[in-house]
């Protein structure tokens, strides 16, 4: 999304508008906002996994190998491409590692926690989520473009496409078929 330049995603449009109000860094807010929205997950219920942590890593380290690795001065078409690419991997990624139960990231388990909680879609409560940090962001002098947007409206819904493909579906040993086989 940043390589794009036509916006990043709603939750770095909330650090950098919390960036410009506080003397942290943007990576500081990043992390004590991570801790803020584990926390959260208490009364949901949620509990950190070791799968919650390596997304931290991981999503670091894909950031930084990302940003090495795709050029700075792409034309629009490509662009455009890559924003929409953006989306749907990361809708597709999401879907992967919730659904196989390894553990969600901390604004993952965020999402699945409330949905769990009242009922309402992953696409529903991933979109209301993405929107109120992005209009949060946006009120604190974040930067908004289309592809903030578009991700806000979009990564829910692609992630709850994908996740019925990658759920993880623990099979009883009592369960049996027709024919009375395990």
């Amino acid at each position: 999304m940043v390589r794009t330049s036509l916006g990043v995603n709603p939750w770095s449009v909330l650090y950098e508008g919390l960036e410009r109000h506080t003397p942290l860094s943007f990576g500081m807010i990043s992390a004590l906002l991570g801790v803020f929205v584990l926390l959260l997950w208490i009364p949901l219920k949620q509990k950190p996994t070791l799968g919650t942590f390596a997304n931290i890593i991981v999503v670091g380290f894909s950031s930084d190998l990302g940003l090495a690795l795709i050029p700075q001065h792409l034309g629009l078409p490509a662009r455009v491409v890559l924003a929409i690419g953006c989306v749907v991997l990361n809708g597709l990624s999401i879907a992967v590692y919730v659904g196989a139960r390894f553990g969600p990231g901390p604004r993952d388990g965020l999402m699945t926690g409330t949905s769990a909680t009242t009922g309402r879609s992953i696409r529903l409560i991933r979109t209301l989520i993405e929107l109120a940090v992005l209009a949060v962001g946006w009120v604190l002098g974040g930067t908004v473009g289309a592809g903030t947007v578009m991700y806000a409206l979009l990564v829910g819904p692609v992630a709850q496409f994908f996740l019925p493909w990658f759920a993880y579906r623990r099979t009883s040993e009592s369960t049996v078929d027709a024919a009375g086989r395990p």
